[in-house]
């Protein structure tokens, strides 16, 4: 059960990460500017984590007499707050760079965030690095370098030289963020002094958009965003009906990829997730090509082969080390000294 749910939120994670950029580009290029309203898309998506939370809990009251509605603990909450307030931070970062850099661009940058959660998981969670993770960051690494390589420096039209170089640190600062931010989930969930379960999991999740929300509302009350919002529809170019759609799938999708990255700290670790991300890179490329006319250069087919390389040696690795687990504790059973004969039966050593 905890393998299936681990591969259902990997898969949310990877649908997320591959379309959410797309969406948020789409918003961009035909006629949307509302910096903060994209932020504030990325996290009000976080109501829909009520619903499942609502099935859970008739579900515990079947089960026990008197049980609350929420397990999450006061520990526990307050470090969903102050993470919500970087994921914030860090989706107005994001938002800033996707509307002056290309998609290849900036999934470029996001690909660094794997070396970032490397780092911050071995200073914060101690995670413990095997050659075949190791091959897979080096192989993700060197496919982003080589996608590097091929990547145009052509800016998008309208947007000026001091823009698209401060577009390209803010992302950059971003991805460095979110590659802090993962790994401090996996530690809150160490230092919760509560059984984490994946409904505690949903729960933080919740916390965590609510504060990002709230966040985002101040921005966008600041700069009148919700005022903005019917007359920016109306000159959309894909038209108004367009636009809400736009608007309400890209809340729907980061929400997905939120929740999916949530769920595959619980059920693996912070690296995993961060792996995940950087496999999605050659697909959102490909993406781009196909609906936004990009060009398909062969580095970016170098970058792909190596992406997945890097995928497959990493969850490779994490078969043989489960093996070897299996291995040793058959071993250990074997090498327990048997019960003494005379001892009575129902008798306990």
């Amino acid at each position: 059960m905890k393998k299936a749910l681990l591969i259902l939120n990997c898969i949310l994670l990877s649908v997320g990460y591959s379309s959410g950029p797309l969406l948020l580009r789409l918003y961009f290029i035909h006629g949307g500017n509302r910096l903060w309203l994209t932020t504030f898309l990325q996290t009000v998506g976080f109501l829909l984590t009520l619903f499942p939370l609502i099935i859970t809990f008739f579900q515990r009251r079947k089960t026990q007499f008197s049980t609350g509605l929420f397990l999450i603990k006061p520990r526990l909450f307050i470090s969903a707050a102050a993470i919500g307030l970087l994921a914030g931070l860090d989706n107005y970062l994001y938002s800033y760079g996707s509307a002056r850099l290309p998609v290849s661009t900036s999934s470029l940058i996001v690909a660094t965030q794997l070396v970032f959660t490397a780092g911050f998981a071995f200073l914060l969670v101690k995670q413990k690095f095997t050659a075949y993770s190791i091959n897979s960051i080096v192989l993700l690494t060197v496919g982003a370098a080589a996608l590097a390589m091929g990547s145009s420096s052509d800016r998008p039209e309208g947007v000026s030289k001091r823009e698209y170089m401060l577009g390209f640190l803010l992302t950059l600062l971003a991805t460095g963020l979110c590659g802090f931010m993962l790994p401090l989930v996996e530690l809150s969930y160490k230092k919760a002094k509560q059984e984490m379960s994946y409904t505690v999991a949903v729960e933080f999740q919740m916390v965590m958009g609510l504060f990002a929300t709230v966040l985002c509302t101040v921005g966008m009350l600041i700069n009148n965003d919700f005022q903005v919002i019917p007359r920016e529809a109306g000159d959309f170019d894909l038209g108004k009906a367009k636009y809400y759609v736009v608007l309400v799938s890209m809340a729907i999708i980061f929400q997905i990829s939120f929740l999916g990255s949530i769920g595959v700290i619980f059920g693996a670790s912070s690296l995993l997730s961060a792996i995940i991300i950087a496999v999605t890179l050659p697909v959102t490329e490909i993406l781009a090509v196909i609906f936004f006319d990009e060009k398909f250069q062969a580095k970016k087919g170098v970058s792909l082969a190596l992406s997945l390389w890097g995928f497959v040696s990493y969850f490779y690795g994490e078969i043989k080390q489960n093996q070897n687990n299996n291995h040793t504790d058959s071993q250990r059973e074997l090498s327990l000294p048997a019960a003494n004969p005379s001892t009575p039966t129902g008798v306990n050593v």
